[in-house]
């Protein structure tokens, strides 16, 4: 690719140089261009709007190569087999399973259909999150308990079975219709925390289990995600936010670069890499909105996201920020980012190569995500 691109660009220059210089080649020869150029070249470098637009044509054609690389790995990606979606079942013992797996399975059970999790980081229920998927593709997580059985599940691909009529083709109004009224919160002790969900999801009691169902208000309210957790998993979590430490942190963080590429792979994009370079960067943003108890993309000293990442001395040339603070985790961070059509289209927009996570916490335990994305 790097040699191609060396080619095409000599041939670029041969032809401005022929363009403007064919006249002084045929009155003067080589030695009459030569003069031409070094009476250009003074001009050029005493004009800054010059150098600006020759810098930004040079940009321009970098990015036209890059959106051509990563059309090519795309290509390569469909190219190769891709891995069968596994054949769903009805659940056997409750109204819902994701990839076959149904709250109450065993490890064994998963593994065998799913082998072994591609990451296991800490949650806000105290477990881990286990990602099963194949490069992003039949992506899941689950949860285990101190017996290794099953006490949460979430997917945001069609791996969805249920004895009812949902499935990830059908709208807001055909859950509603199947499953009755939501909740409006979730009791703890002698406290009920509210749902603040906006109609963008919404939460059942199935089974004994919690279901909170996703939907996509950019593709007609229809069901986007699904997560299950167990009755008892949830009461063991005392408040709405847990505890903060280095281990949830670091959970939180790899969990919503998992669900941005999970979620990048079901709308055809190729997955980002992670971009360790860049976590502090977003780590200390996300600290300094905690520390000062502010929101915004721009921080208190009026750099922006791209000031930031230039004040790290870290190259880019295209880059975005995502931002969410007050969700739980990063699954409710995901799903509301994914129906904020700015946030939307940093996490599908095909140029990007990298993303870093950083997550910090305020005295109330509450979680500021920010999400770095950038092309070197």
């Amino acid at each position: 690719m790097q040699k191609l691109r060396n080619i095409i660009f000599l041939v670029i220059i041969v032809g401005i140089l022929w363009h403007f210089y064919s006249d002084a080649y045929e009155r003067s020869g080589v030695q009459g261009v030569i003069e031409e150029v070094r009476t250009d070249v003074v001009q050029i470098k005493n004009n800054p709007a010059i150098i600006h637009t020759i810098e930004s044509i040079n940009t321009e054609i970098q990015l036209l190569f890059d959106r051509f690389s990563n059309n090519q790995n795309e290509l390569d990606q469909k190219g190769d087999s891709a891995p069968e979606k596994p054949e769903l079942h009805a659940p056997s013992e409750q109204s819902f399973s994701i990839h076959n797996i149904e709250i109450g399975d065993t490890q064994s059970d998963v593994e065998q259909q799913a082998g072994e999790p591609k990451r296991s980081s800490f949650n806000e229920y105290g477990v881990h999150w286990n990602t099963y998927h194949e490069n992003y593709q039949n992506f899941f997580m689950v949860a285990y308990d101190q017996n290794d059985k099953v006490v949460g599940l979430y997917t945001n691909q069609d791996l969805l079975s249920s004895t009812f009529d949902i499935h990830f083709d059908r709208t807001k109004s055909d859950v509603l219709n199947n499953l009755g009224e939501p909740l409006q919160g979730i009791q703890k002790g002698f406290v009920t925390y509210q749902t603040n969900h906006n109609d963008e999801y919404h939460l059942f009691l199935q089974d004994n289990n919690y279901v909170t169902i996703f939907y996509d208000k950019h593709e007609n309210d229809t069901v986007t995600a699904i997560q299950i957790v167990s009755k008892d998993l949830e009461q063991q979590k005392t408040g709405y936010f847990s505890e903060a430490s280095k281990q949830l942190r670091e959970g939180l963080e790899y969990q919503l670069f998992d669900l941005t590429n999970a979620t990048r792979v079901k709308h055809g994009l190729p997955v980002l890499e992670w971009d360790e370079a860049v976590r502090a960067t977003a780590r200390n943003h996300s600290t300094d909105m905690a520390d000062n108890n502010y929101f915004s993309h721009t921080n208190l000293e009026g750099l922006s996201p791209f000031d930031r990442l230039k004040e790290d001395e870290i190259a880019f040339r295209t880059a975005g920020e995502n931002l969410a603070s007050g969700q739980s985790s990063s699954i409710f961070a995901h799903e509301g980012l994914m129906n904020s059509i700015g946030h939307r289209e940093n996490i599908l927009n095909p140029d990007f190569q990298f993303l870093a996570v950083g997550v910090s916490f305020n005295e109330e335990n509450k979680p500021y995500y920010t999400e770095n994305f950038r092309t070197k």
